[in-house]
């Protein structure tokens, strides 16, 4: 006996599917080649993510085109289980079919909307398809929580690295970038004298301003070192020496935005203030696994990483914020003020240094 083309597909070629949006357009259209009169489809999903709770693939038969809807996470599942019925009945053909797909992850359902009233052996198939999908939706729930959590642990940058299975200490890739080093300043006296919860939320406070900063305006935080962090604004095809510092000043501007932001909140809360340093350098980092032959960590390496450390410790006795190296301050057009040929710490030759108007 013959299977539908839509429960084959379920059967035999879902192993390669990316996503969710590739899902529901192959099995969209394998239905449709089946001869359902379907307007539309959708897929909802809890998403194990840190910031998003649930996933909705919405699929119309007209264009054959998917969005994307996302809810965030701690918003409540009420908020979002709606999502695909509301985009079906929304098509307005008044025919709609929901079904929860027993064998998949909690609160996955697959939806469909229909041009006329389903038939019974429509619905029966329709029925199949939510049993035999419930395999590759927990094959793809599973990829998924697998690529949150790297990315959550390791960064975009290093979790696409794990995923492609390199799993050995090798020498890494060279990365040219704008490099950004911030740090908290006085964090050892606010861990002595501050609780131990109010020290994780200022942290959390503080690397929400400056990570978040950095993602915007197209960076890429590689490092949460102590108090610290290290970011990146890569150079490569899309972006020239040029346009990754202005990226890189414009995330600082909106960080320290935050931070002003944020010292107002804490100074009427009567908590003490978060003093940090900020220091921007252009140069090549080795980017790369590192450790024992079982622990591996991924970790910037060469002289640009210890020369915006170093420059970042100016910030305290020049009585700075933001700091900034000769060869950046090349690369950009933005008034600075020069403070001369300064040592670094650890640097054998003395470097020029500018700093931000005030």
């Amino acid at each position: 006996m013959r299977l539908p083309s839509a429960l084959s597909f379920l059967v035999d070629k879902t192993i390669d599917v990316p996503d969710g949006n590739a899902f529901l357009t192959a099995l969209a259209a394998q239905l449709v080649a089946d001869g359902m009169p379907l307007a539309g489809g959708a897929l909802t999903q809890a998403a194990p993510h840190p910031v998003i709770g649930r996933r909705a693939w919405l699929w119309r038969a007209d264009t054959g085109r998917v969005i994307e809807a996302l809810g965030l996470a701690g918003h409540g599942d009420a908020e979002h289980a709606d999502v695909g019925r509301d985009w079906l009945s929304g098509l307005g053909t008044g025919v709609v079919q929901e079904y929860f797909v027993d064998g998949a992850p909690d609160g996955t359902v697959l939806g469909w909307a229909a041009t006329r009233a389903f038939s019974e052996a429509e619905l029966e198939l329709l029925g199949e398809v939510s049993r035999f999908a419930a395999a590759p939706l927990a094959l793809l729930a599973s990829r998924s929580t697998l690529a949150a959590l790297l990315a959550a642990y390791l960064g975009r940058r290093s979790a696409a690295q794990v995923l492609a299975g390199r799993l050995r200490r090798e020498p890494g890739e060279t990365i040219e970038a704008a490099l950004l080093y911030a740090d908290l300043r006085g964090f050892t006296e606010l861990s002595e004298s501050t609780e131990p919860k109010e020290v994780i939320l200022a942290l959390d406070a503080w690397f929400d301003r400056i990570a978040g900063a950095v993602h915007a305006f197209g960076g890429e935080v590689l490092k949460f070192i102590g108090d610290g962090v290290l970011a990146i604004f890569p150079i490569g095809e899309q972006r020239d020496a040029a346009a990754a510092c202005d990226a890189a000043l414009r995330a600082v501007a909106a960080a320290r935005a935050g931070m002003d932001h944020l010292q107002h909140i804490r100074a009427a809360q009567g908590l003490p203030q978060l003093a940090f340093g900020t220091a921007l350098h252009l140069g090549e980092m080795l980017w790369g696994n590192i450790g024992t032959a079982d622990r591996l960590d991924f970790t910037a390496i060469g002289p640009a990483v210890n020369f915006v450390s170093r420059l970042e410790g100016l910030c305290r006795p020049l009585g700075r914020t933001v700091l900034l190296s000769g060869a950046f301050a090349a690369e950009t057009k933005q008034p600075l003020v020069p403070l001369g040929e300064r040592g670094l710490r650890g640097i054998a030759k003395p470097c020029l240094v500018f700093a931000l108007p005030s």
